[in-house]
């Protein structure tokens, strides 16, 4: 889950859409007991998600803290750890420091958590909140933020949101955590705002993206693999340094710095999808 460049929700509430997101092209599969289901289906959506066979290769999304549901969550998985039925992660929305602490600390033990941060105080939090044991990766719940902060963001570039996605970024990094996942695009056919839109994502310091349909898989897929003109780059640059003999590496009118040669050995790496 640490290198999945899409996660795909499917409802609590659709067991029949179950096995046909397991079958989508997406790198990781959230079962979704929160925002897809409405309070009179919750009980019936946590049943049917603990009796998914393929539940121990997917992650739950569990209800926030404060909500009537979220002790039955973490009862669920306790019992579901005890029978080796457990999801591979476990999504925490409305996540905060305190809310990601406390939840650790009622999970399974080597239960990966993934803190969605959705609200002011999430952001505010995210160094701690990237600390907290058990975190794996941090995932920014964009559409909820933006109207925690008032905001409205203007797809692709959504600037408005740029602060808080460059938060998420840097914790990650300095806690040692891999690539953060990046929101959602609400647009569902429109598979070039996707694309443009994780592009983006990708060039903040995002390793991967939140979708909702299948049909936005591709579009995620190919925006965090790198282009052909960042391959060729990639590749002249290191051969220049092969050929440098140890001097100084000039390359297209610029100093290459070994900074600038580890991403070219990046880029490289990232030409191969996540198996």
């Amino acid at each position: 889950m640490t290198t999945a460049r899409s996660i795909l929700f499917v409802p609590g509430s659709r067991p029949d859409r179950y096995e046909k997101a397991a079958a989508s092209a997406a790198d990781l599969v959230v079962v979704d007991l929160e925002d897809a289901v409405g309070p009179d289906d919750k009980t019936t959506a946590r049943a049917s998600a603990f009796a998914w066979p393929g539940l121990p290769a997917a992650a739950l999304r569990i209800n926030a803290p404060g909500t009537d549901w979220y002790e039955a969550d973490l009862a669920a998985l306790t019992a579901a750890h005890a029978s080796n039925r457990a999801p591979t992660a476990v999504l925490l929305p409305k996540a905060d420091a305190n809310t990601t602490e406390v939840t650790a600390a009622s999970l399974p033990p080597g239960t990966a958590l993934l803190p969605l941060i959705e609200s002011a105080r999430g952001i505010r939090d995210a160094d701690a909140t990237a600390d907290c044991e058990g975190v794996v990766r941090l995932v920014f719940g964009s559409v909820d933020y933006a109207h925690d902060i008032a905001a409205t963001p203007r797809p692709p570039a959504e600037d408005e949101l740029l602060h808080a996605r460059s938060t998420l970024v840097n914790a990650s990094r300095a806690a040692g955590l891999a690539a953060p996942v990046d929101g959602v695009t609400l647009a569902l056919d429109d598979e070039e705002l996707t694309e443009r839109e994780a592009r983006r994502s990708r060039d903040l310091g995002f390793g991967g993206k939140l979708a909702l349909h299948p049909r936005q898989l591709p579009g995620i897929h190919r925006a965090f693999l790198p282009t052909e003109a960042e391959l060729a780059w990639a590749r002249r640059a290191l051969e220049a340094a092969r050929t440098s003999n140890g001097g100084a590496i000039r390359l297209d009118g610029e100093i290459m710095d070994l900074p600038r040669l580890h991403q070219a050995r990046r880029i490289l790496a990232q030409a191969d999808p996540p198996s």
